[in-house]
């Protein structure tokens, strides 16, 4: 699916077949003289031919065509290296480059793996989530000279306008918001989405993601945006939906609150399944292990935004963090 979204500006649906997100969106904003693409999909078949599709329909041709990857998650990154010219640039955040060489780095993952394993997360789920999870298996393979890190106030080209890169940490530590002033309209990535709400994981190295989100959002909400694109799914109001997803979290960080104040002694891995969630799995037993993971992870950073303020206490227990309310 292709539409255009505003003059010279197209969406580009490029599907996720098998993922709960459906598709990423693919933006690409065309130029008199060059193009630029935000964001690819996985690196898989089926998103490169629906990538390839909607370019060539919109005859953007690869050796004028620059990428913008929002983040460093594969879903966004995936193919970037396949669609910008040989002699182009592909920018990309810079705290999430240099996260996107250490996710491969083999301590980062122990303590990534060391994490879930002493939440309680089980060994042989762990052991699944690896071996298939996109976000490994269908990821960029290695960055080029033609990637450029950039931070925020920094400017890209975009076709005959410009965009401004607005740091936004959280979702990962390096996301970027992308903000067309001349047209008012904010490429918001996947920090604002309004079909669904981002998943905000715990990074290791990062203390308090969903802290730093939080403030993302607040810093975030004045612009004057006429036009929101999310990463995924539909547009929407982008005032009213930042607004929401505030208050989401703040339900959120009460669900798991009382919770340990019930249950004081739970581990991360019991209390993500004792949490609410939007999925079609009858039980927690029957979470797919990728998105048990995912629904972990961020359990992780609302125990990690109660604990740095002081509401609750972890001790360590026969191996396994244990949770108290203060």
């Amino acid at each position: 699916m292709v539409e255009e979204v505003f003059e010279n500006i197209f969406r580009i649906e490029v599907v996720l077949p098998g993922n709960p997100l459906k598709a990423t969106n693919a933006y690409l904003i065309r130029g008199a003289e060059r193009d630029l693409l935000i964001d690819t999909g996985f690196r898989r078949k089926e998103c490169f031919d629906a990538l390839s599709g909607g370019l060539k329909s919109l005859g953007s041709h690869r050796a004028r065509r620059d990428v913008l990857c929002t983040h460093l998650h594969a879903d966004h990154s995936g193919l970037a290296d396949l669609f910008a010219a040989e002699d182009g640039t592909i920018w990309f955040g810079a705290a999430d480059l240099d996260r996107w060489g250490k996710i491969y780095d083999t301590e980062y993952r122990r303590k990534n793996r060391t994490r879930f394993l002493e939440e309680g997360f089980p060994l042989e789920i762990l052991d699944k989530v690896y071996a298939v999870n996109p976000a490994f298996v269908q990821a960029l393979p290695a960055t080029d000279a033609r990637f450029r890190t950039i931070r925020g106030g920094d400017c890209v080209p975009a076709g005959d306008h410009v965009l401004t890169m607005i740091d936004v940490p959280g979702h990962t530590p390096g996301n970027g918001m992308f903000w067309m002033e001349d047209g008012g309209i904010m490429f918001t990535g996947d920090h604002v989405l309004f079909d669904i709400t981002p998943n905000i994981t715990a990074w290791t190295g990062m203390d308090d993601a969903l802290g730093s989100y939080i403030d993302s959002l607040e810093r975030v909400r004045d612009y004057p945006v006429k036009l929101a694109l999310p990463g995924h799914r539909k547009p929407g109001d982008y005032l009213t939906r930042i607004n929401a997803i505030i208050a989401h979290h703040a339900r959120r960080l009460d669900d798991a609150m009382n919770t340990i104040r019930e249950e004081p002694g739970l581990t991360g891995y019991d209390i993500a399944g004792l949490m609410r969630w939007k999925i079609r799995a009858k039980n927690w037993a029957e979470f797919p292990p990728t998105q048990k993971w995912f629904a972990v992870g961020e359990c992780f950073s609302h125990l990690d935004y109660l604990r740095k303020r002081g509401r609750i206490t972890r001790r360590k227990e026969d191996g396994l963090y244990r949770y108290y309310a203060v």
